[in-house]
């Protein structure tokens, strides 16, 4: 730290910044995906926009956090205690997907085949991680779909072993109740929702199978 000046390392290489922009910087680096030359990057065209302009951005940031919950139903990412899908009375009302993440909705969205209602977990079944199912919206699923008329359950996660994990012992809790769905295998082992174009997704819904 040399006054108001810190070191930061950046490509291996210590640089000096000023104090304001060195913090800066290192919060963006705490963004999933940006290291320290993004983070330097989008520090600087930061700097550069107008006043006016960086002042919008922080609002937004600042209100999506304090109003951007949990839907109470599907506990997809809602700023209202009932999202708009779970609102919509378009949408088939006797027909689940179970997702890992809200990202896996807006990517699902994309493709414009399901026109069903969402139920969303909150992550995948991960000892390693500590993560079991009671840390999971498991328990709300069972129960939404014991007390509803669901015809169908679509399991639409991701094919790794975390995912595969969670699939089979949610599918096995579900069995009771509905008939349970995975979607097809359309998606390379390890691969993500989001990251899956369209038509990948679409094919995959419409070759789901029944969970064994």
């Amino acid at each position: 730290m040399l006054g108001s000046e810190i070191r930061l390392q950046n490509g291996g290489n210590p640089t000096v910044y000023t104090r304001p922009l060195a913090r800066l910087i290192e919060q963006l680096q705490k963004l999933p995906g940006i290291g320290p030359k993004t983070a330097q990057r989008l520090a600087l065209y930061i700097l550069k926009r107008p006043e006016v302009e960086v002042q919008a951005l922080a609002q937004a940031l600042v209100e999506a956090k304090q109003q951007v919950g949990f839907c109470s139903v599907c506990f997809h990412l809602s700023a209202e205690p009932v999202c708009e899908i779970c609102r919509d009375p378009n949408r088939e009302q006797n027909t689940i997907c179970v997702v890992a993440d809200s990202r896996d909705v807006i990517a699902l969205e994309r493709t414009r085949e399901y026109r069903g209602k969402y139920h969303v977990l909150g992550g995948l079944i991960s000892p390693m991680d500590g993560i079991g199912p009671d840390q999971l919206s498991i328990t709300q699923l069972v129960r939404r779909v014991s007390q509803q008329q669901i015809k169908e359950v679509i399991l639409a996660i991701n094919p790794s072993v975390e995912g595969e994990t969670t699939t089979l012992y949610t599918g096995q809790l579900l069995k009771p109740f509905t008939r349970v769905t995975r979607i097809a295998f359309g998606l390379p082992m390890g691969g993500d929702l989001e990251y899956a174009d369209e038509v990948t997704l679409a094919r995959a819904l419409e070759g789901r199978r029944e969970l064994e």
